[in-house]
């Protein structure tokens, strides 16, 4: 994207083509809060007012899996078949990024050559960068631009390594885990904590020689489920198996989002869910903050500097120090 045309381009414009629907226009609203540059960061909080009004009705949903499991071609496909049902589909590919070029390494949107070319679509692979768990600072705020352009149903797919899972779960209203067969022991190495946040698990690549082995992968999967507790939603967890070519399993997987959604919705947790996510979010965007202002603020950087060095010797613990650095701070204020 050319910063020039980026810069020439009032908030005004860039909401009105939101509204539009112009997807060049979301392209560099997405650019603009991607961007590290003070004037950007002011236009795009100014942007982010507009539209907050227009966000909230889209359906989220993260999608995760173990290496291999083949995520991309499963969005793919999957949202080829919700776009003729009707919906208007934006896919958020969170992929690694090169600490040498700060690029997206992978380019999700090249491996959904089809999906990518459908006018009711948007795709944006979107460079993880230095956040936790690989997901970019913006991707919450990009949401809410992509409802306020219309997209009602928003998949973003995760990295699949560290802690992307559970950022991703912070920010979407359903997670769901992607799983192959023959992928190594039958839990294929994943942590407890994220099966456990799964609302839907997908067995992956049931096709040719590989269905009646994702059938017993299923069946390990649903037996594992028994030994968790009750979700505080009260769903039970389904797991279905599935193929990306063939398309089997692909309409009880999206029947099973619908009815997460309908239940979910009836006993109010939905609703709740969102609210403790966008808490969250601010309690994540304070931190960041108050840590920005106090490296900003070179009055308070001797007092860091000596209590940082007062626990690096072992003369303090990090609580007493900091204790010690805030009560100078607010004796000084």
């Amino acid at each position: 994207m050319d910063i020039m045309k980026l810069d020439q381009l009032t908030v005004e414009q860039l909401f009105d083509g939101i509204r539009n629907k112009d997807k060049v226009m979301l392209s560099r609203a997405v650019t603009l809060l991607e961007s590290r540059k003070v004037e950007h960061r002011v236009k795009a909080e100014a942007l982010l007012k507009h539209c907050l009004p227009f966000s909230g009705n889209a359906l989220r949903v993260g999608i995760t899996g173990v290496p291999g499991a083949g995520k991309s071609t499963f969005i793919e496909a999957l949202g080829q078949k919700v776009v003729e049902f009707g919906r208007k589909l934006a896919v958020l590919a969170v992929d690694p990024t090169s600490q040498r070029t700060r690029g997206s390494i992978l380019g999700d949107k090249t491996r959904m050559e089809k999906l990518s070319v459908n006018d009711e679509v948007f795709i944006r692979p979107t460079p993880a960068g230095e956040t936790l768990g690989g997901v970019a600072n913006s991707t919450r705020e990009t949401i809410i631009l992509l409802e306020a352009a219309g997209y009602d149903l928003i998949f973003i797919e995760t990295v699949g390594v560290g802690q992307s899972e559970i950022a991703v779960h912070s920010m979407t209203d359903i997670f769901l885990l992607l799983l192959i067969s023959g992928a190594g022991d039958e839990l294929q190495g994943i942590k407890r904590g994220i099966i456990e946040m799964a609302d839907i698990i997908a067995v992956n690549k049931a096709d040719g020689d590989n269905i009646e082995r994702s059938n017993h992968t299923r069946m390990d999967f649903k037996r594992a489920l028994h030994l968790f507790a009750q979700a505080e939603s009260g769903w039970t967890t389904p797991v279905e198996s599935c193929s990306s070519i063939t398309g089997n399993g692909l309409d009880e997987i999206w029947n099973h989002m619908l009815e997460y959604t309908s239940v979910t919705k009836q006993s109010g947790f939905f609703a709740k869910k969102r609210e403790m996510q966008v808490l969250k979010w601010f309690d994540q965007s304070l931190q960041i903050e108050l840590k920005q202002f106090l490296e900003r603020e070179t009055n308070w950087q001797n007092a860091i500097q000596e209590a940082r060095i007062a626990v690096k010797e072992g003369v303090s613990i990090p609580s007493i120090a900091i204790s010690k650095v805030i009560h100078s701070m607010l004796s000084k204020s």
